[in-house]
């Protein structure tokens, strides 16, 4: 944040119509010093600035120029402009971060965002690039667990934390942070928002059923990856059983009008496209990966159907895929890269 202590003290003494040499004579400095102030070419000594605050009557905050809201103000702009930009230029939105830590290196927020911007990624890290930047992320990481008070990003700094012991060989105690930071399945939000109201009122069952589609779908995605990333299964095996446990689910979840049944296809459908797409190294071919996206956006189709009356299918998915339009994000990421 640029410091414009000068400024404000020749605006000050203008307000007041004090002249330079009076200033002077009040601080016990020279002249010189003064207008070097008010031109930026130097500071007044830290031990000048609460007589100078004093002497004109104003707070610390307002003599260095500080505006607290005006600050905040700046810095959710900041993060908004970097955020959209990360969808569409990387490259930019790389700039924007790294200005922005530079401004506000103790914002938290701030801090978040250079931290994950700095390519080692939550899923997979890169642990070569982790123990490149260990020392710096360590101390940002130790910043944001002791002074912040956003449980989220002091959830997301011990996230990191484990990342950098795991590149570091200390995977038992990045597991520990794991296990003693994060909790378990049964202490997510939706689960203790499903908790909070008594079994016969409405509120509960809305939970519920929240809950029950956001788990099929996490559930689909876990059995795709578990069977996609076994090395030991020969690539048509693997697909093979994968496609056809989405075929029974799809074809019992649209026979029985099920929305449970037809989310997990929906989902299974979708991790399993977007791997095939993603890990051609597995030997995958073009005719799949357009066989079972069709599935996909068949699936999606169907689901977005039933979601028209099902307001907890509806809101599990928007909160999910961050939209409502369930079929439009399907065909974007059914597309082949």
């Amino acid at each position: 944040m640029k410091i414009s202590v000068g400024t404000n003290i020749k605006r000050l003494r203008s307000e007041k119509g004090i002249t330079q040499e009076q200033l002077a004579a009040a601080m016990n400095v020279t002249c010189a010093a003064v207008s070097k102030w008010e031109r930026g070419e130097t500071y007044p000594d830290i031990t000048m600035l609460q007589p100078l605050a004093f002497y004109f009557g104003v707070t610390l905050d307002e003599l260095m120029g500080y505006d607290k809201e005006k600050v905040s103000e700046q810095i959710e702009l900041t993060i908004a402009e970097y955020k959209r930009e990360d969808r569409e230029n990387r490259e930019k939105a790389q700039k924007i971060i790294d200005e922005a830590y530079r401004e506000y290196p103790n914002d938290y927020r701030i801090m978040h965002l250079y931290m994950w911007s700095r390519g080692i990624y939550d899923a997979e890290p890169d642990l070569d690039l982790a123990l490149e930047k260990k020392d710096e992320l360590s101390k940002i990481c130790d910043k944001i667990i002791e002074g912040c008070t956003d449980g989220q990003l002091r959830l997301s700094a011990w996230k990191m934390k484990a990342i950098l012991l795991h590149a570091e060989g200390r995977t038992d105690e990045a597991l520990a942070i794991h296990r003693d930071k994060c909790g378990n399945w049964y202490n997510t939000s939706g689960q203790m928002n499903e908790q909070l109201f008594q079994k016969d009122r409405p509120e509960f069952l809305y939970w519920a059923r929240r809950n029950m589609y956001e788990l099929a779908a996490f559930a689909a995605d876990k059995l795709v990856k578990a069977y996609f990333f076994d090395h030991t299964l020969p690539y048509e095996a693997m697909l093979s059983r994968l496609e056809q446990t989405g075929d029974v689910l799809f074809r019992l979840g649209t026979g029985q009008n099920e929305a449970y049944l037809t989310a997990q296809a929906y989902a299974l459908f979708e991790r399993l496209q977007n791997d095939l797409k993603c890990r051609k190294f597995r030997g995958a071919k073009d005719e799949d990966i357009t066989r079972i996206a069709d599935k996909y956006l068949e699936a999606a189709a169907k689901l977005s159907e039933l979601a028209t009356d099902d307001a907890p299918l509806f809101d599990a998915l928007v909160n999910s895929r961050g939209t409502d339009d369930l079929l439009a994000f399907a065909v974007n990421n059914a597309r082949v890269q």
